[in-house]
């Protein structure tokens, strides 16, 4: 079947559909009318199984389950929740992140949620157990700074990342936080922060680096590459490449009045020294918007020793509307295409690798997320 984009926003969720040349589009929706749905996940797997995760207003924070593309929908047997009576008196807000679990695991899904948890389920998204390795970890608490969680609309545990090699590594990252790895499927975790700035903390006396505490904003690993891992921050961009454990800020190479702030990043399906970023006005009061109101996307096809500017296409003033970091995707197409959502509600592509971009709709509620999928 053709490609489609699973849109997830503040008032529900729509299904794009593509072509066979993704030259033309058609929208489906929507589902889930005036409810908060923050991420759309199709299993690559089985390419058929859609997970949702939303905040209800009568059923609260939940994951729902579809089986036949998106038509129907049912809602988890027993959602992501903190076990009850814990002494930190900790309760889902939202469930804001979904990752599929490995190749070999079909039944696998992991779910991060505000206030920042790691949920596990191993039958397909029906019922959800926490992750205790990590929510009970006697450290967790000084990890993810307060339980009350500082970002705006609440902390959020995101960019949850099974290594395909071994499906017992995993990594996450938390805003705020910071990025954390495991190499025994969740049991023990261990902070992964080396190298990332934390311009909003004051130096240490003793110029030590922070371990943790850090506000990454999207972290994601390449396919084809595992070794490769790349983060879009709140102190910028930056590389990693395993087995260091310490980060490199890429960042620094792009234009000094655009900066290397923003929410998503995303790769090339088959290089992993091409990625793509959505930079957003980070100074004074943090605007959150395309710096001047000119959106434009940046590439690197160099592991970050350069950027550069992409907006052929793009408003060229008074866009204020940025992306957030689940709200941008790659499909694996030949040339590859990118796609975004806004914060304005609408849905962009670029199918020639970022050098030029369109509209495919406008008029949407604010966009959370943008996944792609080719369901079987």
């Amino acid at each position: 079947m053709p490609l489609q984009l699973y849109i997830a926003t503040r008032k529900g969720v729509w299904i794009a559909r593509a072509d066979a040349d993704r030259r033309t589009w058609s929208l489906d929706g929507p589902r889930f009318l005036g409810q908060q749905c923050h991420h759309v996940v199709l299993d690559p797997r089985d390419r058929k199984t859609l997970l949702c995760a939303s905040r209800q207003w009568h059923l609260g924070p939940t994951v729902f389950r579809s089986d036949d593309g998106g038509a129907t929908w049912k809602e988890a047997a027993t959602p992501p929740q903190f076990v009850k009576g814990e002494p930190r008196e900790r309760a889902v807000d939202h469930v804001f992140w979904l990752t599929p679990g490995h190749a070999s695991e079909p039944g696998v899904w992991y779910a991060g949620t505000s206030p920042k948890g790691l949920f596990r389920s191993e039958d397909g998204g029906v019922t959800w157990a926490p992750v205790a390795g990590f929510n009970d970890h006697p450290d967790q608490h000084n990890w993810v700074g307060s339980d009350k969680d500082q970002t705006p609309d609440g902390g959020k545990l995101h960019s949850i990342v099974v290594d395909p090699r071994d499906p017992a590594h995993l990594y996450l990252s938390m805003s705020s936080g910071g990025t954390f790895e495991s190499t025994d499927r969740g049991a023990g975790w261990q902070p992964l922060n080396l190298g990332v700035a934390m311009d909003f903390a004051p130096a240490k006396e003793d110029g030590s680096e922070y371990t943790y505490g850090h506000d990454p904003h999207c972290m994601v690993q390449h396919p084809l590459a595992p070794d490769r891992l790349w983060q879009q921050n709140h102190c910028g961009i930056y590389r990693l490449d395993r087995p260091s454990d310490r980060w490199q800020r890429v960042g620094k190479a792009m234009p000094a009045e655009i900066g290397d702030v923003g929410f998503a990043v995303v790769m090339h399906p088959r290089d992993p020294d091409t990625a793509w970023v959505h930079p957003m006005d980070a100074g004074g009061d943090w605007p959150r918007t395309s710096p001047g109101g000119k959106p434009a996307m940046f590439v690197t096809r160099d592991a970050g020793a350069s950027w550069q500017r992409r907006d052929e296409g793009l408003p060229r003033e008074q866009a204020w509307w940025t992306v957030k970091r689940q709200a941008m995707c790659t499909d694996a197409g030949e040339p590859v295409g990118i796609y975004f959502g806004t914060t304005s509600g609408e849905l962009w592509t670029s199918p020639d690798e970022g050098d030029s971009f369109r509209c495919l709709f406008r008029h949407l509620p604010h966009i959370f997320a943008v996944t792609a999928g080719e369901p079987a």
